[in-house]
């Protein structure tokens, strides 16, 4: 796809600015510049979000939209966890990141994609790769469906935006329309992993499908990228939701039904106790507060404020862990304290004031050490809790 020229001109320079280089095409005539910074871009996106391919010399890179929607390594590897078997398709196969980390745990394998330039970018990729049991498949996902043989897995990225290029999120807006085609998928496979928009309400998901098994909700870092929904023979009345946070160096999850948490009574706290406990980003998504506060031993400081607080500390709690220095209301006294700080990190939880209010009302700039959390306890007070992060999560 690349002439000898391009190669050797993407191998000199493709840690410099892709901006730059593009403004150069007529230094070097032989050489496809477009599609040299193409390539660029895409390693520079690469070397973060996909180390992997990125150590590995050859590998084509698409258009920048396509590396922009792509899963990240870390992503791709936690769905090829989920999957085993002798084959899987792959519906809205795209770069092939999903489909190539998820390929190495079936016989065989189907990359299905409709852009004619990804299947063959695909299907160079996966060559250099030694995936050999993929057969890439350019055309519609929709009536292809049809002809595979059973499989054991399907995976589907529905295109979350509408024909006028605005984002959608719900099930219904999306193409294609799972809702719509859930019991064909079905009759095709054993097990389908649908992945849809983090922003996705995931009780009116359950509703839209009738055969919901497992949710997952998969954060990076404290960021809530992906949802997932497994479909299967059973009916979603009780799926088991998992939450699961991403770190280089470990998996941080916790797992709940519905009926668990609608079962469970969060003891609720008018103070703010040694330690504030701060829940990770899926978990928030997944709204577990009750069995959460329930498992861990921990008091939520108000129903709407999804903080919580124990004089003991849990280190294993899914999120940030704070040991608290002050805590304090918001008289002349106490705002000349905080003001002595000089800097610190604001959060408002169920507040009536914004972050940019409250530190125009405190006098005091962004960063520092010191954590201040503004929020509503269990009795109505609104209160500020001047915190450090626990020792042991310094570096977290």
């Amino acid at each position: 796809m690349l002439n000898q020229e391009t190669k050797e001109f993407i191998t000199a320079h493709r840690n410099e600015d892709p901006r730059t280089l593009a403004l150069q095409a007529k230094r070097y005539p032989a050489v496809d510049m477009r599609e040299a910074v193409t390539q660029i871009e895409g390693w520079q996106a690469a070397r973060e979000k996909l180390p992997g391919w990125a150590a590995a010399e050859g590998i084509i890179y698409p258009p920048k939209i396509s590396m922009e929607q792509c899963s990240s390594e870390a992503t791709a590897l936690y769905k090829a966890g989920l999957v085993q078997g002798e084959r899987i398709a792959d519906l809205t196969g795209g770069f092939g990141i999903d489909c190539s980390y998820m390929a190495r745990r079936f016989s065989e394998a189907t990359y299905i994609e409709r852009n004619e330039r990804l299947c063959n970018i695909a299907k160079e990729n996966f060559a250099l790769l030694g995936l050999e049991q993929i057969n890439v498949i350019n055309g519609n996902s929709e009536e292809i469906l049809h002809t595979l043989p059973a499989q054991d897995w399907i995976f589907i990225d529905p295109a979350r935006r509408d024909g006028e290029g605005r984002k959608v999120v719900a099930l219904s807006d999306c193409e294609p329309d799972i809702t719509m085609l859930e019991k064909e998928l079905l009759k095709r496979s054993r097990k389908v992993m649908v992945k849809c928009s983090p922003m996705l309400d995931i009780a009116a998901a359950t509703r839209e499908l009738g055969n919901v098994e497992e949710i997952h909700v998969v954060a990076v870092n404290n960021e809530c990228k992906e949802l997932l929904i497994i479909l299967g023979e059973k009916r979603g009345d009780n799926a088991t939701v998992h939450c699961t946070d991403l770190h280089k160096e470990k998996a941080i999850s916790f797992a709940f039904t519905r009926a668990e948490e609608q079962e469970c009574k969060a003891e609720l706290s008018n103070v703010i106790g040694r330690f504030l406990y701060e829940p990770n980003a899926a978990i928030q998504k997944a709204g577990c507060y009750r069995s959460l506060a329930a498992r861990t031993g921990t008091s939520k400081l108000h129903p709407n404020s999804q903080l919580y607080t124990a004089d003991t500390l849990i280190e294993e709690f899914p999120g940030r862990i704070f040991e608290v220095e002050k805590v304090c209301g918001f008289s002349k006294s106490d705002i000349k304290e905080i003001q002595a700080l000089k800097k610190a990190n604001i959060t408002v939880r169920n507040f009536p004031e914004s972050v940019q209010q409250l530190r125009k009302r405190l006098k005091i700039s962004d960063g520092g050490e010191h954590y201040i959390f503004a929020t509503t306890v269990a009795d109505g007070s609104k209160l500020l809790a001047v915190c450090r992060k626990a020792d042991f999560q310094l570096h977290q």
